[in-house]
């Protein structure tokens, strides 16, 4: 007589909790969800997704758009600006002012935010003071700095002249000098958007921490450097990517001031560039082409930056 096999009784894995919580929801939810979000959804693809791959595509024409027709030219428009003498100058510019703007800014609204944390006399006036130029109008902007840059009665040239300067830089001359004024007149700006991130982040540290470290002895530079510091450290990458981009996207400031010159290309970026080649030269093709190298160099920045501060989280 065979000894019968014991009965193997044989459960199902157990459902994560979230998956558990999909399965029970209603489908009204799901429903709800999908009427408030599609609208916009709808609106990303058709406003945003959808002139990306325009773009793309647009890349590998020839297309003059005063014509109505294109031609196909497969990957010449960017062995063209691979090889174009004033690609890597314009490169160049892009680099030195995107890096003088995004260390600058962050450098100079963490200082404001940080004395400006404090309980002073008049501070919510020169809170202000300090966001104001954030909503004014790059190109108004960008007029009124031309009267302080003027080479003849401006300004920063009448206080070099009081200091002692032996020769006063003439900034719309100079390629090196307009970029530096282009720079200068960026962040002042839209040094209001960093001081105002940074200084609601500051409000909203732990003061416990602050308070050990000061019982403990630590001096300001140590409480800052190991305390407050590394709270910052989430509202510094959010920065350095919003920053990034928005210095990236810079058209009405140099388009006022200077026009892409002097000599050319001196104070020519990427983006005006973009805008040169497509409506100036009316070569939409090659606009869209360095329109496309400059998205994929920002997803490729983004993506490292991302990666890094994940890095730095799982530490």
């Amino acid at each position: 007589m065979r000894a019968s096999r014991p009965v193997v009784q044989r459960t199902l894995p157990e459902l994560p909790p979230a998956q558990r919580s999909f399965l029970r929801r209603p489908w009204r939810d799901y429903a709800l969800f999908l009427v408030l979000v599609g609208p916009n959804l709808i609106l990303l693809g058709v406003f945003t997704y959808r002139p990306l791959l325009d773009n793309i595509r647009l890349s590998f024409f020839d297309w003059n758009i005063s014509s109505p027709t294109s031609t196909f030219i497969g990957t010449a428009n960017y062995r063209e600006w691979w090889g174009r003498s004033d690609t890597w100058q314009i490169v160049s510019n892009t680099v030195i002012f995107t890096i003088a703007a995004v260390a600058g800014s962050m450098l100079l609204g963490l200082v404001l935010a940080m004395l400006l944390d404090r309980k002073l006399r008049g501070r919510n006036i020169v809170r202000s003071a300090v966001f104001a130029p954030f909503v004014i109008s790059g190109a108004a902007i960008g007029v009124a700095f031309q009267f302080v840059f003027d080479p003849n009665f401006g300004l920063i040239q009448d206080i070099m002249r009081r200091i002692g300067f032996g020769e006063v830089p003439d900034f719309y001359q100079s390629p090196g000098w307009a970029l530096f004024m282009i720079t200068v007149t960026y962040l002042w700006k839209n040094l209001g958007y960093a001081f105002v991130i940074y200084l609601a982040a500051l409000q909203g540290l732990r003061q416990d921490l602050t308070e050990a470290a000061q019982i403990d002895g630590a001096s300001r530079w140590t409480t800052f450097h190991k305390v407050t510091l590394p709270q910052l450290r989430p509202t510094t990458f959010f920065l350095s990517i919003t920053v990034m981009l928005n210095s990236l996207q810079v058209f009405d400031i140099i388009n006022v001031m200077t026009r892409g010159g002097p000599l050319g290309t001196g104070t020519t970026t990427m983006v005006y560039q973009v805008y040169e080649e497509s409506f100036r030269n009316f070569r939409a093709g090659y606009g869209a082409t360095v329109a496309t190298i400059m998205f994929l160099v920002l997803l490729v920045i983004t993506v490292l930056q991302v990666r890094v501060m994940d890095r730095g989280d799982a530490r």
